[in-house]
């Protein structure tokens, strides 16, 4: 499908707001853009990430639409702001996943209840004092 000029894709995004039509002509303009965008920012990624790139324009789409409330300047603005949520979403997604694996819920323990555990100093401690 050919891309519209440059000011029908601004106006397609300015219209967005408000008409729910103007998202179902804008979608297939830009998906192509931001699968690009998408692949870029997965080539990055270490090897084997559970994410993918059609996953993570999935993503976008899902939070442009909680903020179809914004006032889009122009096709380089809706990019820019694309592409940042990308970088948010896979900086939330490592976040999670060094989360699940530093402990998830581990109840933390008080550095002086963790000196000792039995009644009696290990013979090491003992050997030390």
């Amino acid at each position: 499908m050919p891309v519209p000029p440059t000011h029908d894709l601004t106006a397609l995004l300015r219209a967005w707001s408000g008409d729910e039509s103007a998202l179902e002509k804008l979608t297939p303009f830009v998906y192509e853009e931001l699968r690009r965008t998408a692949h870029r920012y997965m080539a990055r990624e270490r090897t084997g990430h559970t994410l993918q790139t059609t996953a993570l324009v999935n993503q976008v789409y899902v939070r442009l639409l909680k903020a179809s409330e914004v006032s889009w300047q122009n096709r380089a603005h809706f990019f820019a702001v694309c592409a940042r949520m990308m970088r948010r979403i896979l900086t939330d997604f490592a976040r999670s996943r060094r989360y699940l694996k530093r402990g998830e819920n581990a109840a933390p323990i008080a550095l002086d209840e963790a000196q000792f555990v039995g009644r009696e100093a290990p013979a090491d401690i003992v050997a030390l004092v």
